[in-house]
């Protein structure tokens, strides 16, 4: 029951943290705002101002393209089920040794077993790859988005604020 409550009180916080942030889709695609920038330190100062301003929904795009890789590499989704699924069954079904025939099968044996078919198989399914391409992915569409956006108003008045 305790862990109920703490991972109830994790979403919620989640959600007022993160979620709070989210911008509306009107203002994170707004065609008005999206403009060259005239040279690289202006570059810089957009995706500076806009990755703290749309930080919700680049969050929002990484998780999204996150589910996109796992969706589309079913071989990843099975050997990190396969691997998890072991793990639970083994700690739950034989936490002590059993008897079959004449042989003894240990905890250690099955974790064995376990990680000789479910490593092979996850190194198959190439994590390494899906996570690159997640970080490549994520940092053309951010960075991208934040170079070509142009701060709104309220960023003059943010820096006006920080200065007082």
């Amino acid at each position: 029951m305790e862990t109920v409550l703490r991972v109830s009180d994790t979403l919620k916080s989640f959600r007022e943290t993160r979620l709070s942030s989210l911008r509306p889709p009107t203002e994170f695609f707004d065609p008005n705002r999206v403009s060259r920038p005239a040279d690289l330190n202006t570059a810089t100062h957009r995706i500076s101002y806009n990755t703290r301003y749309f930080s919700g929904n680049y969050g929002l795009i990484v998780a999204l393209l996150a589910v996109y890789a796992l969706i589309t590499n079913v071989l990843l989704i099975f050997a990190v089920l396969f691997l998890v699924g072991g793990f639970a069954a083994i700690n739950r079904f034989a936490p002590d040794p059993i008897q079959v025939g004449e042989h003894v099968i240990t905890q250690k044996s099955l974790y064995t077993g376990l990680f000789v078919i479910g490593i092979p198989m996850l190194w198959i399914s190439s994590p390494f790859s899906t996570f690159f391409w997640l970080v490549g992915a994520s940092a053309v569409l951010i960075l991208g988005h934040a170079t070509i956006m142009e701060p709104g108003i309220e960023s003059e008045y943010a820096q006006v604020q920080e200065s007082v």
